[in-house]
């Protein structure tokens, strides 16, 4: 590749960890094996990530005639413009953004994460556990049907299941579940949010005597259930088998009857910002988040748990399950149904394209930031003004795009799919 070169392909950085998807079944699995015909799925490993961007614990690395070269991060220092004029000022030099495909085959961890303040604090405090002082505001996109829990249910919801949930209300405590089913008898928006923290910070600390010992319980029931081939939802009773399997004796297992349970269709997302409670269930996705690996989790997890940050942290704000999701705004041209993703912070957008036809000449516009794209699903070419030759596109290929650069694309199958990540500014 000329070191001039303005747009190229990238070779990722792929995680093999326990939670991810086995095998074919994962996507990050089949988008590794559609760019790169040396490499082979293996039937027992889990495939969990797909790394697109500079974080130094999977960089991408610049390809040059299908060789690895120098990574991006090194690139973009020797070519800082390329990053964009305000990405370059208001980011100091960096790509603001680590995009990812992830195939979540069980439960990650309940989880939140910091503001920029509160993550600079951490890091300072706790370098150890905190790697980095920034934020890390996230975004999923469904490639395929996709559950998470996100964000707190309306008090009336989880007041009903501490009422109809013996076993969740010692697990409580009674003080703390009193106090939250009086609350949810009023209208008070600061005693829903104060009673909503008594109760939760009360679980996540309960003894873990108590906690085995109610959840066994409560599972011995909902199994009674099943096997009489009753109803399971009025306990929630699939997703607590799954997670209790998955996690046994985990007090991660009663948060389902605190957080909302989302599911996505293809093409829907959900915005993950500062101390918003979470966890992905199961799924492929794409991913966009501010370049930071700032986790803060307390549940459903054989990693640390920083119970008391967590707690502290969390914006115990009820919302409906619908009021999780987050829209993007779509339009049509040429045959190309575009949808931009845009959150209201300045690291990161994401914009998917579905091009509907073969075309000999679909533009990329440029943007005053630097850009990555993936291609899910199609063939064809990328032609830049500063590359000799197009470069082949197909499933799983990363390519780069510089600041101000526009790319016109040639697909030679009936369509393509691809999604493209740039600075939010």
């Amino acid at each position: 590749m000329a070191d001039d070169s303005a747009v190229f392909c990238l070779k990722c950085a792929m995680q093999t960890y326990a939670w991810g998807k086995v095998g074919a079944s994962s996507e990050v699995a089949q988008l590794t094996a559609g760019a790169d015909n040396s490499f082979e799925i293996k039937d027992d490993v889990p495939y969990a990530e797909l790394w697109m961007g500079t974080h130094p614990n999977g960089p991408s690395m610049v390809c040059a005639q299908g060789q690895p070269q120098i990574s991006l991060a090194e690139w973009l220092k020797r070519h800082p413009d390329s990053l964009g004029k305000e990405v370059l000022s208001y980011f100091k030099g960096s790509l603001p953004y680590l995009f990812k495909v992830l195939s979540v085959g069980t439960s990650l961890s309940i989880q939140a994460h910091p503001n920029k303040v509160h993550a600079e604090k951490l890091h300072r405090e706790q370098p150890e556990l905190y790697k980095d002082p920034n934020h890390k505001p996230e975004m999923a996109i469904a490639l395929t049907p996709f559950k998470a829990l996100c964000g707190f249910r309306p008090i009336q919801e989880v007041s009903d299941f501490i009422k109809d949930i013996g076993e969740l209300r010692t697990v409580i405590g009674s003080p703390a579940s009193m106090k939250l089913i009086t609350a949810s008898r009023s209208m008070d928006m600061p005693m829903h949010r104060e009673a909503m923290k008594a109760c939760f910070s009360s679980m996540m600390y309960q003894s873990k005597e108590v906690v085995t010992c109610e959840l066994r319980k409560l599972i011995d029931r909902v199994q009674s259930q099943e096997n009489r081939g009753e109803d399971l939802s009025k306990l929630n009773g699939k997703l607590l088998l799954t997670l209790y399997k998955d996690f046994p004796d985990d007090v991660g297992c009663f948060a389902i009857y605190f957080l909302n349970v989302v599911t996505l269709k293809p093409g829907e997302a959900m915005f993950l910002e500062a101390d918003l409670p979470h966890a992905y269930l199961s799924g492929d996705c794409m991913e966009c988040m501010a370049c930071s690996d700032n986790v803060v989790r307390a549940g459903l997890t054989p990693k640390f748990l920083d119970v008391h940050t967590l707690c502290e942290m969390l914006d115990y704000t009820g919302r409906p399950a619908i009021k999780t999701k987050f829209r993007g705004i779509q339009s049509t041209e040429n045959n190309c149904k575009i949808t931009v993703f845009k959150p209201p912070i300045n690291d990161f957008a994401v914009i998917e394209m579905e091009i509907g036809l073969k075309q000999d000449a679909f533009k990329l516009i440029s943007y005053d930031s630097a850009s990555i794209c993936i291609v899910i699903k199609g063939e064809g070419k990328a032609m830049n003004r500063t590359i000799r030759e197009p470069i082949p596109l197909g499933k799983g290929t990363v390519f780069f795009i510089s600041a101000k650069e526009e790319v016109e694309l040639c697909v030679t199958s009936n369509g393509m799919h691809l999604f493209r990540a740039l600075a939010g500014l």
